[in-house]
């Protein structure tokens, strides 16, 4: 690990500290008009002004220091004008940290009929069809209405698979508009962001970083993927990109992404993401856990008393259990999709709370692997092509180096609450009830008649979330979409061995399939 206390260039409106590094993966704290966050940070999205289904108070809860609005949204409505009237998105969202706001370009960009010209986009409004026009001025116009602490400059993005010509084109383009953006920027307490495109092209990427990075600003953001390029070129096009941007400024990979992709691009010295994977696939009943993901929608979890994961302190792993949450979602509750919607965001955070932790100790390395091994299903490293990252793992299950303590709610603090809860048996500190677990699970076995330990086996199989016989749908069980994750959402889909648990997973610990 390698100290490197030092600060970005002046601004009135972001201070960068990087704290330390481990490797290339860095360990820093970003000062903006509303406050600090630390990095690595995940983002999450507020695209309308609100993460769905939650209100700041919960979302502050979950370990989240900033979050992002979306600017051709919410100047779709409620309009710019509005929200400078509301106070802002600060005041209108009742939200008193940091905010950043994307330039809207990826969402019109993704929009059909559109005639993109140098002096900027246009598009049909999808309700009525009026022509609209978004130019570099006119992103500026708005993000400053909206009043957000870290603003995106306009840029031109490409999809995946690009013709060289097309991404040499937007290169220059994105360049050009970001010293129009330069010159439209009048807010001292903001800071703009550039962004770097050149799609997979490594020279392309060189390029745009050189063109960008020469224009002086608080930060650099590297755009232009997770459009559907994978997990592997994701990588390769960070490994052409980040080595070439300043070391004193932060860096931010925009729409990234699953949580192997955050792993891997903070290995690669990324600083900042956002995605809106963990609300958007809450609302489906996809669960992110230290094991993988499942979706608690289905039967098997229909009488599941146990939480959506044994490793989790926030408040609906304390309090519900995943019959419940089962319940809600397929009756179309709404406090369903908000359950989920908490604990996935929570994982997220402790997530990057825990690679914080292992970066400032020198053990980042270790701990990559050890998520990763027991993170992904056995056909999904082999098709991230991760065997020389992962080598030979000697962890198994709980000997994980990663902690699970709660980032936000110390222990402290969950015995308060199971003092104040009716429940005091359903509501228990992780690790509390994976020795339950694991107590129940021994003590079955020891009973021997074939009887019982078919029905023990049965136990152990509703316990950890798995069913006797799964159905062909269960091998994937989720919406087919891009594997890179992105702004499109959708989990990537699995085989049936995706779904199963690293070896400690036999101890009955409630481990979900």
């Amino acid at each position: 690990m390698t100290d490197t206390t030092q600060e970005g260039a002046p601004s009135q409106a972001l201070s960068f500290e990087l704290k330390c590094t481990d490797g290339r993966a860095r360990r820093g704290k970003v000062t903006v008009t509303h406050g600090s966050f630390e990095t690595p940070a995940f983002m999450p999205v507020g695209t309308r002004g609100t993460v769905k289904g939650m209100t700041p108070r919960d979302l502050r809860e979950t370990g989240a220091e900033i979050c992002l609005g979306n600017t051709y949204h919410l100047n779709i409505a409620p309009g710019g004008k509005i929200v400078k009237k509301l106070g802002g998105l600060h005041g209108m969202m009742g939200w008193d940290a940091p905010i950043l706001t994307d330039s809207g370009g990826f969402q019109v960009f993704s929009l059909p009929k559109l005639e993109i010209e140098e002096e900027g986009v246009t598009f049909a409004f999808k309700k009525g069809g009026k022509a609209i026009q978004l130019t570099p001025e006119r992103s500026m116009q708005i993000q400053e209405a909206l009043g957000a602490d870290i603003i995106m400059a306009f840029d031109h993005v490409v999809a995946h698979p690009a013709p060289y010509h097309l991404a040499e084109e937007a290169v220059y383009r994105t360049s050009r508009w970001l010293e129009r953006c330069r010159k439209a920027h009048t807010r001292t307490d903001q800071a703009l962001f550039g962004i770097v495109q050149g799609s997979t092209f490594p020279n392309l990427r060189r390029l745009s970083v050189e063109l960008i990075c020469s224009q002086d600003l608080p930060g650099y953001a590297i755009g232009g993927l997770s459009v559907g390029e994978g997990h592997q070129l994701m990588m390769d096009t960070i490994d052409q990109t980040e080595p070439f941007m300043p070391a004193e400024k932060p860096r931010y990979l925009m729409g990234v992404g699953y949580p192997e992709d955050l792993v891997e691009a903070v290995a690669r010295g990324v600083d900042m993401f956002d995605c809106v994977l963990p609300s958007r696939l809450a609302r489906s009943g996809i669960i992110f856990t230290r094991h993988g993901r499942y979706r608690v929608t289905k039967g098997r979890y229909k009488a599941d008393k146990f939480p959506l994961d044994t490793n989790c302190n926030c408040y609906a792993c304390r309090n519900f259990s995943r019959a419940y949450v089962n319940h809600l979602i397929n009756s179309k509750e709404i406090l369903g999709s908000v359950l989920a919607t908490l604990h996935n965001i929570t994982f997220y955070q402790d997530l990057m709370r825990a690679m914080r932790q292992a970066i400032e100790e020198g053990r980042f390395e270790s701990f990559r692997r050890a998520f990763l091994d027991e993170y992904l299903s056995d056909d999904r490293k082999e098709e991230l092509d991760l065997e020389e990252v992962l080598g030979v793992s000697e962890n198994e299950g709980d000997d994980l180096p990663w902690k699970t303590t709660h980032s936000v709610v110390p222990p402290t603090a969950v015995e308060e609450n199971r003092r104040r809860s009716r429940r005091d048996a359903e509501v228990s500190a992780p690790e509390e009830r994976m020795k339950e677990h694991k107590r129940a699970s021994k003590g079955g076995a020891r009973k021997g008649s074939k009887g019982n330990a078919k029905g023990q086996g049965k136990a152990r199989r509703a316990s950890s979330g798995r069913s006797q016989k799964p159905s062909k749908s269960s091998t994937s069980g989720k919406p087919g979409a891009s594997k890179s994750g992105g702004k499109s959402g959708g989990p990537s889909s699995k085989s049936s061995k995706s779904s199963k648990f690293s070896k400690s997973s036999k101890s009955g610990s409630g481990k979900p399939k």
